[in-house]
């Protein structure tokens, strides 16, 4: 149960040892659960040293959402390819993310559970991960919608939104995912593109739904 003591490494290679053991019990037993002291033995160090190293409880977690927040933002960036047709963009899109959030369960606790519900900074962290999201989103599909009716003026806010209705529903989707066994990535992903795409096509060829008895002008 004692602390590895014998054993040196650098310190950036043993500080993320530590981010490694407190967002598995972070995602696993919770914020108010956790203890620093199962962080530490999960670690293979001495309490003590992870105070050293990350202060307090609170810097921790805060440190563990930032991590997180980090590696699901370039995971989604990375998977996507400017060159593609929009379809493919946002069918890779969405594969890298329900991919990292099926591989690293705990640290998505963390993200989208652990880290909005126990007030600030912490809500903070994420909100600020979400809203890079959203905004990588809210381009992908403009630039798209634009180039495939030629509306250089088609409202940014109008996309926005539909960004926003996107991140929400991968959200959510990524919790029954995780929560349902035999769900895949791909799977996951296919549900959310076939749900969304339809609508989205229309509007990236002009044709947006509208209201009953309310009329719609787009740009040819």
């Amino acid at each position: 149960m004692g602390a590895v003591k014998t054993k040196r490494m650098p310190r950036a290679v043993r500080e993320q040892q530590m981010l490694d053991a407190a967002v598995r019990t972070f995602g696993q037993r919770g914020y108010m659960a956790a203890s620093m002291d199962e962080i530490a033995e999960l670690a293979g160090v001495s309490k003590p040293l992870v105070y050293l190293y990350l202060n307090s409880k609170e810097d921790l977690f805060t440190a563990c959402i930032r991590r997180e927040a980090a590696a699901l933002t370039a995971a989604v960036r990375a998977g996507v390819h400017p060159e593609s047709a929009a379809d493919r963009q946002l069918w890779d899109g969405l594969r890298a993310f329900f991919t990292h959030t099926a591989q690293n369960p705990d640290g998505w606790s963390v993200l989208h559970l652990q880290a909005r519900t126990h007030g600030e900074p912490f809500a903070s962290e994420a909100a600020a991960m979400r809203a890079e999201i959203v905004a990588f989103v809210t381009q992908l599909i403009l630039a798209a919608a634009r180039e495939a009716h030629r509306d250089p003026d088609l409202p940014e806010r109008e996309v926005a939104g539909l960004a926003e209705a996107l991140v929400g529903a991968a959200e959510s989707l990524a919790d029954w995912a995780n929560a349902t066994p035999g769900v895949t990535e791909t799977e996951a992903a296919a549900t959310l593109m076939n749900f969304a795409w339809s609508g989205l096509g229309n509007l990236m060829g002009g044709r947006p739904w509208t209201p009953p008895g309310t009329t719609h002008e787009v740009s040819g």
